[in-house]
């Protein structure tokens, strides 16, 4: 598929998909979704691609929520399908194997904030500004924001914010566990790519088995959640990553992680 509404980017085992509608301040429609879909099955399929990194192009916006010129013309069997594909995609991406970092470099409103809560943390720049807004537009979040946002902050203080529709800053999104880390915005992408080449340097076995024990985990009792934890400390112990990790460790040198998934190790 050819792009013309995202950017997508690979070098180093990181990948970059930005969202390029600037002038729309890079607002979701059914196309940029599709292409985003797209995107996100070549991230899936590509083993050499260790972490990935989402932003939105220019310096004003991540993504500023659906394209509302689009969603004004939906009749009610419209509005359930572009729902259902907008959540589909965003499944398909918490379902990464991978580490995903979301640089959240403007506005992240609306479908934007929900693009950004399922990645595996935000790092956002100083003038960035979250929000479920589509309670102002008499309707509600319809990509995940009702049940991903009270997991990460809490049933209280998320209602507040479905409730009002208000934006709030960086610094507030931090204060209530949604963002990482705030950083000049000069500054956003050198310390996301920071971040993300230290991950990239760790093996993929073991990346992908601390993913899935987290995620697996949130979902279940801690008794079985460690159970969860158990299954993937073995998994990485057949790994040659695990004897590479132990043996650069007693011999006091940089460990050089190769082991893949399709070997099955």
């Amino acid at each position: 598929m050819a792009y013309e509404n995202i950017i997508y980017e690979i070098q180093n085992a990181i990948a970059m998909i930005t969202f390029n509608r600037p002038k729309a301040l890079n607002a979701l429609n059914g196309a940029l979704i599709d292409e985003l879909s797209d995107a996100l099955d070549n991230v899936a399929g590509n083993e050499d691609i260790k972490v990935l990194i989402l932003t939105g192009a220019g310096d004003k916006s991540f993504v500023a929520g659906a394209d509302i010129t689009e969603l004004a013309t939906f009749n009610p069997l419209q509005g359930k399908l572009f729902s259902e594909k907008g959540q589909s995609t965003i499944f398909k991406l918490q379902a990464l194997s991978i580490p995903v970092i979301a640089a959240v470099n403007g506005f992240a409103l609306g479908g934007g904030s929900e693009i950004a809560l399922a990645c595996d943390f935000i790092y956002a720049s100083e003038n960035a500004k979250f929000g479920l807004p589509e309670i102002t537009l008499g309707i509600i979040p319809g990509f995940g924001g009702t049940q991903r946002l009270p997991r990460l902050i809490g049933t209280n203080a998320a209602k507040e914010l479905i409730f009002t529709g208000k934006m709030i800053s960086a610094d507030e999104a931090q204060a209530l566990g949604m963002v990482n880390q705030v950083c000049p915005a000069d500054a956003l992408m050198v310390q996301a790519q920071k971040t993300a080449q230290t991950i990239a340097s760790r093996g993929r076995v073991s990346l992908r088995a601390a993913k899935q024990a987290v995620n697996r985990g949130m979902n279940v009792d801690i008794v079985t959640g460690c159970q969860i934890e158990v299954e993937a400390f073995s998994l990485c112990m057949a790994s040659p990553d695990a004897k590479e990790g132990t043996s650069a460790f007693l011999e006091k040198r940089k460990a050089e992680f190769k082991g893949s998934f399709t070997s099955g190790v």
